[in-house]
Formats: structure tokens, C-alpha cells, sequence
């Protein structure tokens, strides 16, 4: 009798559960109108959003430095430089061949990191290196520090942006002859012969006896694209930095001639250049700071702009109800404005944030591994999808929070970000990624307005 009555429950409890799924839109058990949960969507909730500068960003010692001259026809013009320390071979005190040393040959090579972004198709990009005239320190540099070099050029090249294009070059082995081999693809520039000498072969013994001496007599290269040389609108290059300049000589005694060569690493030290003309349309939205609707945002790569975005009135909707509710889910969605990504793709990813009562920067809860309503950042989203053409961020622990008065908005922001991390949020200001996006605001007459879509349960006491 025992085991009869615990088979009748369980299925009495069978029957009740089946019973409450036939109908997705609602929760509980719906046994009278009065208990039952209905599930409802709307998208109306008032949005306020601005577009503001990103604050200063650091770009020293980074794992993807940009250079870049990009005339953006819409955000204006950017620029962005590199400055990078030069090491002796091995980063340790330098014998000199022996023999007279002649120099074949001198280049530069940095190899591309992903992040292109610009014209690869028309313009023509010209780059220009120079000996910097100040040493870069193990220190903080932030986007806005201006380098000091020398006004002489050191190297040069013109190219076209192939980044993804493999290319073959001689590699020189010292005692055989030289093979042909294929690369990965990079940048080569061509190094005055002239300046190898002064800085290595012709050096005093003193200047290669260790290397932080060899870096604060030689201090660093600098390297820019050439406003007057770079053709068509341009765009922005990310590098490594995990190269060398290597150096092509042959070696005389007497009788015996041999080619070698010599690598002069680029340092870990290392600092980004960050410069802006806003365009006119940029110069109006930034000045515009007031609340109300924005029918344009405005998101730029290279720690550029990014959109300030607040939800004055959740509360209401709880006073429209006249009931408490809870929040299913809660979905951002951001649109380009329709053409806006052609010839520029629209930025691959968005991040989300916020700011805590200290105005440092924050995880939403939505994608704080430290939050238990987090789903992940694959959840969380910001990427931009080809074929729905926009944006979609999971908030619902954030709207939900704000709704119900436990957390205060302090600042909310959306931004570009990098695409490398997959694994958690990143939420700093990224310097790493030259993307853009220019998305609608606010604007009730289009159908491709910025919404937050509620769907939300309320609750009969």
C-alpha cells in the first residue's frame, strides 16, 4: 500500500507539470485565471543615448599595435604611429664580425596581426621610419604621448594592404648557398645602410658592451604613413611587434668571402600614437550633450567613440502594469543605418559596461563570470551579424537590477572591442581594433531604432 501511494503521487505531479506546458506564454500551473503568469513582450521602453569620446587609453606593450592613416568619410580622420625600442642581437653584448664588413642589406619586418581595417582594394599606403630622438621606458604610455625623433628617414616603402597574402624571400645561410622559402605574410622595409653602420658595425665598442647601453645611445625606431605618399582613404594596419630588423653583410679575410646575417629584435617596449580630426557631423553629436533622442550613434575603433546609454523609466513600466514583474529576458538591439557599412564593414564586436559607485569600470551582471545569472559571454553577445545586419546584448540581470532599485546607473556604455577574447568580456577601451559603426539612435520613425526588448512575466499577488 506504501508503494501504491507513491506511485499515484508522482503521477498526480506528471499530470500537473504536462498540464502547465501547454501554453509557452505562460509560468505555473494555471489552475484559475486569477493564479496564472502570462508572459509579455514589448519594445518601447525609453532609451537615452549619446555619443561621447572614449577616454585616454594606454597602447604600451600591446599584442597588436596599430599604424594607420584611414579618411574615414563619415568620423573624420585617424592616425595612429608606433614607437618601438631596438635591442642588440640576442639583447646581450655584441662581438663584431672579423674581417671588413660590407652591408648588402637592411630590413624591417613586422608581421601583420589580424585587424585590418580600411581600403585594401585602391589605396596605396607609403610608411616611413625614423630613428626616435627618446628612449621608450618599462613604463605606462597612453594613446595621447607624442614621440620625439629625428627628422631624417631611415626607411620607406610603398605597398598595398595584403595582409593575409604569404610572400617568399631569400634565406641567407652563412657557409651555403641561399634558399627561396615562403612566409607568413609581413611588412619589409627597407633600412638605410647608413644608419646600420653608425648604430652596430662602425659603433663604438663601449655602445655594444651591453644592451642597455645599445638602447640608450640608438633609443628606438618610429614608425607613420605618409599623409602625402599613402593615396585614396587609407586605412589601419595592426602589427605583433614580435620582429626584427634583420641585417644581410658579407664578410672579407682575405681570401675568404661569406654572406651572413644578423637580427636586431624590437623590444617588448613598446607605445601607440593615437591622433583625430573629427568630422563636422562628430564635432555637432559630441557637442550635444543633453538628453533626448539621437537619431545617429557613432562607434569608433582605436579607443575612438563609443555611446553613453541610460533607461530612465523601467520603473514606470511597473507602474503601467500595476503589478511586479519579472524580466524573462532582456535584449539590446543595435542597427547600422542602412549603406553605412559599404565600403566599410560595420565593426565586428560591441562590448557593454558599466560604472560602479568608485566610476571604475564594471561588468553588467549578464557577463560577470562571478554573477550566477550569467550565461557566458557567448550569451551575453555584442557581435554584429551579417545576416540579421545588427547587434543583440543580453541585460536581463542589468534591466531586471535596475528595475527593482539594486544597482544604480553610474554610466552605462557601449564600445568596439577586439574580437580575439571569446572567453570572457572584455570591457577596457580598446585600442586594438579600428572598426567602426555607425548605427540609428533613437529616431521613433525608423523601423531601425536602437530597442531594448522586454519580455517580462507579471505577477498577481
Amino acid at each position: 500500500m506504501k508503494f501504491l501511494r507513491l506511485d499515484l503521487l508522482t503521477l498526480l505531479i506528471s499530470l500537473f507539470i504536462l498540464n502547465s506546458c501547454r501554453n509557452e506564454s505562460t509560468i505555473g500551473l494555471g489552475v484559475t485565471s486569477s493564479t496564472q503568469l502570462n508572459s509579455t513582450m514589448i519594445d518601447t521602453a525609453t532609451i537615452v543615448v549619446n555619443t561621447v569620446p572614449e577616454d585616454s587609453v594606454v597602447t604600451s606593450g600591446l599584442t597588436k599595435s596599430a599604424l594607420g592613416y584611414f579618411q574615414d568619410p563619415v568620423l573624420g580622420t585617424s592616425e595612429a604611429n608606433i614607437a618601438v625600442a631596438l635591442n642588440l642581437p640576442n639583447q646581450n653584448a655584441y662581438s663584431l664580425p672579423t674581417g671588413t664588413v660590407t652591408v648588402d642589406s637592411a630590413v624591417l619586418v613586422l608581421k601583420y596581426a589580424d585587424g585590418f581595417y580600411g581600403d585594401s582594394l585602391t589605396s596605396k599606403y607609403k610608411v616611413n621610419v625614423y630613428q626616435l630622438a627618446e628612449r621608450p621606458l618599462i613604463q605606462t604610455y597612453f594613446n595621447t604621448k607624442s614621440w620625439n625623433y629625428n627628422n631624417t628617414i631611415i626607411g620607406t616603402r610603398s605597398f598595398y594592404a595584403r595582409t593575409h597574402d604569404s610572400i617568399k624571400i631569400y634565406d641567407i645561410i652563412t657557409g651555403a648557398p641561399d634558399t627561396l622559402k615562403r612566409v607568413a605574410p609581413q611588412l619589409r622595409i627597407p633600412i638605410d645602410r647608413n644608419f646600420i653602420n653608425t648604430i652596430l658595425f662602425n659603433a663604438s665598442s663601449a655602445q655594444l658592451s651591453s644592451n642597455t647601453v645599445f638602447l640608450n645611445n640608438v633609443k628606438g625606431l618610429y614608425l607613420t604613413l605618409d599623409k602625402s605618399g599613402t593615396t585614396g582613404p587609407g586605412g589601419t594596419f595592426m602589427f605583433g611587434l614580435r620582429d626584427s630588423l634583420n641585417v644581410y653583410y658579407r664578410a672579407n679575410n682575405g681570401t675568404t668571402v661569406d654572406t651572413a646575417t644578423v637580427s636586431l629584435p624590437l623590444s617588448s617596449v613598446h607605445a601607440v600614437q593615437i591622433k583625430r580630426t573629427p568630422s563636422a557631423a562628430v564635432t555637432t553629436e559630441l557637442a550635444n550633450t543633453t538628453g533626448g533622442s539621437r537619431d545617429v550613434i557613432y562607434f569608433q575603433g582605436l579607443a575612438g567613440l563609443k555611446a553613453k546609454i541610460s533607461f530612465p523609466y523601467l520603473k514606470s513600466i511597473i507602474r503601467t502594469v500595476g503589478a511586479r514583474i519579472v524580466i524573462n529576458k532582456a535584449e539590446l538591439v543595435i542597427t547600422p543605418v542602412p549603406g553605412s557599412n559599404i565600403p566599410y564593414n560595420a565593426q565586428p564586436k560591441l562590448t557593454m559596461y558599466r560604472y560602479d559607485i568608485a566610476h571604475t569600470l564594471a561588468e553588467l551582471p549578464d557577463a560577470s563570470p562571478n554573477d550566477a545569472r550569467s550565461a557566458g559571454a557567448a550569451v551575453f553577445g555584442g557581435y554584429y551579424s551579417p545576416s540579421l545586419k545588427n547587434y543583440h546584448f543580453t541585460v536581463t540581470a542589468y534591466i531586471q537590477d535596475l528595475m527593482d532599485g539594486k544597482t544604480v546607473d553610474y554610466g552605462t556604455y557601449i564600445a568596439p572591442v577586439d574580437t580575439t577574447n571569446t572567453q570572457t568580456v572584455d570591457i577596457a577601451p580598446a585600442p586594438q581594433t579600428g572598426g567602426r559603426t555607425v548605427a540609428v539612435g533613437t529616431d521613433k520613425n525608423s523601423p531601425y531604432r536602437i530597442k531594448l526588448n522586454i519580455t517580462y512575466t507579471k505577477i498577481n499577488n
